[in-house]
């Protein structure tokens, strides 16, 4: 796997991991806003912690394209042998 491939595949199961681990620990504004607050969405999050779901992402992401990386580099996993 060349190093486009790589950052490709990366960048791929980031965003997916991103998006699996993004609703996790949400909790709703609903009880704080009873009256209608214009500008303001009931349904928003009290505190996403955006940062620390990033760095959950990037450390779930690394450890598996170190398995993928591994798996196709010593040929366990290679899309040519079954195409042939």
């Amino acid at each position: 796997m060349g190093l486009t491939g790589s950052i490709i595949v990366y960048v791929m199961i980031w965003w997916i991991v991103f998006f699996s681990v993004l609703p996790i620990g949400i909790q709703s504004n609903k009880d704080i806003f009873k009256d209608s607050i214009e500008g303001n969405d009931p349904g928003a999050p009290k505190n996403p912690k955006i940062g620390k779901k990033f760095l959950i992402t990037t450390i779930i992401t690394s450890i598996l394209f170190i398995v993928i990386y591994y798996l196709v580099n010593n040929g366990f996993f290679n899309l040519r042998n079954f195409l042939q």
